[in-house]
Formats: C-alpha cells, sequence, structure tokens
C-alpha cells in the first residue's frame, strides 16, 4: 500500500475538521463577535438562526460527532444561504461573495457521503461495539 493510499482516511479527517472549524468561525462571529466584527446579528433573524447551525454542526463536525447528520444539515444551509443570500446579487459566486458557500456546501455533501474518518468521536464509539 503506497503512502497516499495510506493517509487518504487520515487526510479526510484533517479536510473535515479544517473545514468545521472554519465554518464554526462563521457561526462564533455571528453570536459572539468572535472573531471581531462590526457585522450585528439581529436576534432570531436568518443570519442569526444560521449561526446557531454553524456553532452546532461546527462542534459536531469538528469532533466528528454524528458527522453524516451535521454535514447533510450544513451542506443544506449553505445551499439555502447561497440561493437567498448570493445568487440574488450577481450570477457568478466569484461576484457575489457565494464562492465560499458553494465551497462549503459541496465539502460537507462529500463527508455526508464519505464519512468522518478515523480521526473522529464517531470511529472511536463505532471501533468500542
Amino acid at each position: 500500500m503506497d503512502t497516499l493510499t495510506t493517509w487518504r482516511p487520515r487526510i479526510l479527517s484533517v479536510l473535515r475538521m479544517v473545514a468545521a472549524f472554519i465554518f464554526l468561525l462563521h457561526g462564533t462571529q455571528k453570536h459572539f463577535g468572535i472573531p471581531a466584527t462590526e457585522r450585528v446579528t439581529e436576534t432570531f433573524s436568518l443570519s442569526w438562526i444560521a449561526g446557531v447551525i454553524e456553532i452546532v454542526c461546527g462542534l459536531a463536525l469538528l469532533v466528528g460527532f454524528q458527522t453524516r447528520a451535521a454535514a447533510f444539515l450544513s451542506s443544506g444551509l449553505m445551499a439555502f444561504a447561497y440561493w437567498i443570500a448570493h445568487a440574488p446579487r450577481d450570477l457568478f459566486p466569484t461576484n457575489n461573495g457565494g464562492d465560499a458557500a458553494i465551497l462549503y456546501c459541496f465539502v460537507f455533501l462529500y463527508l455526508v457521503f464519505a464519512g468522518p474518518g478515523p480521526w473522529s468521536l464517531d470511529a472511536a464509539m463505532k471501533s468500542k461495539s
């Protein structure tokens, strides 16, 4: 078995953790202003609800807990965000600021099918059963 094949499942875990961490930061920025921002999110607005999902699913994805469900919800959120917040501005993602939403959508969709990888709570719980 070559090195690339050996590392493939581990890199899947790394992809999940990096994407989850950055996704989580979007939620913490909306709710706690961390990292610092000048934007204010109104309580119970669509952006505020998205922040809740970003925090909860971001944490779940970061540690690899209920990965497929969290990734499915996150993928749907990003598809929704793209069509509601970005696409009306312009057709092209590079012009409407929606390229990150599209990437998140498809990375999370990939995780629905690929799973969390070996470095996850899901994998640890599966090995104990």
